[in-house]
């Protein structure tokens, strides 16, 4: 019985996280982009187990993320549902005096994490978070000093802290989550200080946008190309002109594309300097 898993079929929800896989060892330099692209269009063109299995074998990391199950198993109820986790949580507060911590990765926020920063600053990173329930708050203390919370797209913000000559970034407040989403709270006191909240993508979802954009782009093209070429010469044997919308649409495109290239670049730059000087407080300040 064993022997005829592998030719089980596989389903849609079974090759998105081999996709997923794929995505993150493209994020850490495990692939290339050529290596990506081929084992993601086997990914999508896989029907069964036996096919599926291979693509991701020889990556280091592939352990370290649940495998395919060979077993047919409902599929949850939605993303957020394997990422609130319940328990304790794996850190509950964070301090900085004259220096800053930092708690990002892949950790597990507590119901209540508190937080305070004294001539400090502090960064509390939910991207790639675990939640310990449906709903966590987090208390934030900052004087003379600051704090940055980053969540990820699809997460519900309510920010209910005040300041006195400081204040709280309101800007996340209010916006509706998804579906099975966790509910961060942002409370707390600021003086002569400020705790900011924004919303940004990991880079390994980043890099699927992109990736996704570039299909669509190629298949543009393709049809275009089809297009083009079932269009012939007329009947009196001359090409056709070219059909001057298509060349303003195809220009429009390009502008876009290039504008947000540039945008990827941009972000990826802040990103980079970002944790370079991260890194250097972390020298200087020492472990935190």
């Amino acid at each position: 019985m064993t022997d005829e898993l592998p030719e089980l079929r596989a389903s849609d929800a079974d090759r998105e996280r081999v996709a997923e896989q794929l995505r993150d060892a493209l994020a850490e330099g495990r692939l290339d982009m050529e290596e990506f692209e081929e084992r993601l269009e086997a990914t999508y063109k896989a029907r069964t187990y036996g096919e599926l299995t291979p693509v991701t074998r020889d990556l280091p990391g592939a352990a370290a993320v649940a495998p395919v199950s060979m077993v047919k198993q409902p599929a949850e109820s939605g993303s957020w549902a394997s990422r609130i986790v319940g328990g304790e949580g794996s850190s509950s507060w964070g301090v900085a005096i004259m220096a800053g911590f930092q708690r990002k990765g892949r950790w597990t926020v507590p119901k209540r994490f508190n937080s305070f920063a004294f001539w400090g600053g502090g960064e509390i990173d939910l991207r790639e978070a675990n939640f310990a329930d449906r709903e966590v708050v987090i208390n934030c203390v900052a004087i003379m000093g600051g704090m940055n919370i980053v969540v990820p797209p699809g997460v519900e913000v309510v920010v209910r802290g005040f300041g006195i000559m400081g204040g709280f970034d309101q800007r996340e407040d209010g916006q509706p989550g998804e579906p099975g989403a966790p509910r961060v709270i942002v409370t707390g006191f600021a003086f002569w200080g400020g705790v900011g909240v924004e919303r940004k993508l990991t880079r390994a979802q980043r890099l699927r946008i992109k990736e996704e954009r570039r299909q669509e782009k190629l298949e543009r093209k393709a049809a275009r190309g089809e297009l083009e070429g079932s269009r012939g010469d007329d009947v009196d044997g001359r090409d056709h002109l070219p059909d001057v919308h298509e060349m303003i649409r195809d220009h429009h495109d390009m502008i876009r594309e290039r504008h947000e290239e540039r945008r990827e670049r941009h972000e990826e730059r802040r990103e980079r300097q970002r944790e370079r000087r991260e890194e250097r407080h972390r020298r200087r300040d020492g472990d935190y």
